[in-house]
């Protein structure tokens, strides 16, 4: 009998089997929640000239240093700046000029008084308060650089990056599409939510589970629901799919029974072994069809598929998208309660994490979702740890978690 797979080969395996999707270009609001496929690089300096911070008056420091209360500064109003299509303008010593906030500074100009410290002439301007010099004074690149990248590969465009990419004169940009994750449950006692339950079966909870998970990590997912424990059945359904996809995700149907429909119709095309994982120890991976799409195989119970989803699904979406990192940093944590694992492998306990204390919650049951539902985290037991004290070190992998 073959030795289980360690968890980081058959990740390695599925990486290897995935690339990113093609780039296109979109239309800046169009490119929202895509990830970019290049480093942006700021073709301008932010802000793009020296300009006021301040409703104020531009002044040379010297001039109004010696400004007070009791003995304000009287100063000439030669001019007057809004923010907009102007002419440059130099400022002579013992002058001022009117200035709105975001026009160009004048030249010659180290201080912006504002409104509140003059008497707001229009001819002339009683200062009573001195600036420090450079005050009020936005200066060009003190935000983004001219050749900065502002924007790196693989970030995924929210509403503060498309402000940015604007601002510094993008009207598109270079980005992946969402994959599109087709998701394919597999049992004949599975029914739909809503619909009757006749002896012996049960609603299909992992088509709904991975279908909301593909959407949770960046992917477009086409839930085709369960297909009946008849391996003709299943492969039809999957050449029907293979159209719309850029990867498929199936649950059930990979272990040793005799309505392993998944194996039984997909052995010759995908590799199917053992990991040394608890839980989802069944799995599966290959390219199929003429295409060459990537197909996952996960198991059945609830509990396992999620994890297993979470361990090699969702570094393979990432994948597609061209985001990195693909796997999902682990955070320190420090554990409540003692817990015991299996010798050999690699143990994935559901917990609640919260201010660095993590708590496994509920029971080891593959089948548990009601526990899993209260979980925010999974305790990573390495293969070789067989027993955990309360107080120790643990890695912990967050699930509500972005990276």
């Amino acid at each position: 009998m073959a030795e289980p797979v360690a968890v980081a080969d058959h990740l390695a395996r599925v990486l290897a089997g995935v690339e990113p999707l093609s780039t296109h270009k979109l239309k800046l609001l169009d490119a929202l929640g895509h990830p970019v496929a290049e480093d942006v690089v700021a073709p301008i300096a932010l802000p793009r000239f020296d300009n006021s911070a301040m409703d104020g008056y531009a002044v040379q420091f010297r001039d109004v240093s010696d400004a007070r209360h009791d003995r304000p500064i009287h100063l000439p109003v030669v001019a007057e700046f809004g923010a907009g299509p102007t002419t440059s303008h130099v400022l002579e010593a013992g002058t001022a000029v009117k200035i709105m906030t975001g026009a160009p500074i004048p030249i010659g100009c180290d201080a912006v008084v504002p409104y509140e410290w003059t008497d707001r002439g229009s001819d002339e301007v009683l200062i009573s308060q001195p600036p420090t010099r450079g005050q009020n004074i936005r200066r060009a690149g003190d935000d983004v650089e001219e050749g900065e990248v502002v924007v790196s590969a693989g970030t995924v465009l929210g509403p503060r990056q498309i402000g940015l990419l604007a601002a510094v004169g993008r009207a598109e940009v270079l980005t992946r599409p969402r994959p599109r994750v087709v998701v394919i449950s597999t049992g004949s006692e599975l029914r739909d939510p809503g619909e009757a339950l006749e002896p012996g079966t049960i609603f299909d909870a992992n088509s709904f589970l991975l279908a909301a998970a593909v959407r949770a990590a960046g992917g477009i997912a086409y839930r085709v629901g369960a297909v009946s424990d008849d391996s003709r059945s299943f492969a039809e359904a999957l050449e029907d799919e293979l159209t719309r996809a850029d990867l498929v995700i199936t649950s059930g149907g990979i272990s040793e029974g005799d309505f392993d429909v998944v194996k039984e119709a997909l052995r010759g095309d995908l590799w199917f072994g053992k990991l040394a994982m608890q839980p989802g120890k069944p799995q599966g991976f290959g390219l199929f069809g003429a295409q060459r799409t990537p197909v996952i195989t996960l198991p059945g119970n609830p509990v396992s598929s999620y994890v297993s989803f979470r361990v090699f699904v969702v570094p393979a979406i990432r994948k597609l998208l061209g985001r990195t990192p693909f796997e999902q940093p682990l955070r320190s944590a420090t554990l409540s309660h003692g817990l015991t694992s299996s010798p050999g492998r690699q143990q994935y306990v559901r917990a609640f994490c919260e201010s660095s204390v993590v708590t496994p919650v509920g029971g080891s049951g593959s089948h548990l979702l009601g526990d899993l539902a209260t979980s925010n985290a999974l305790i990573v037991v390495p293969a070789e740890t067989t027993s955990l004290a309360p107080g120790d070190p643990v890695s912990v992998l967050m699930l509500d978690e972005e990276f």
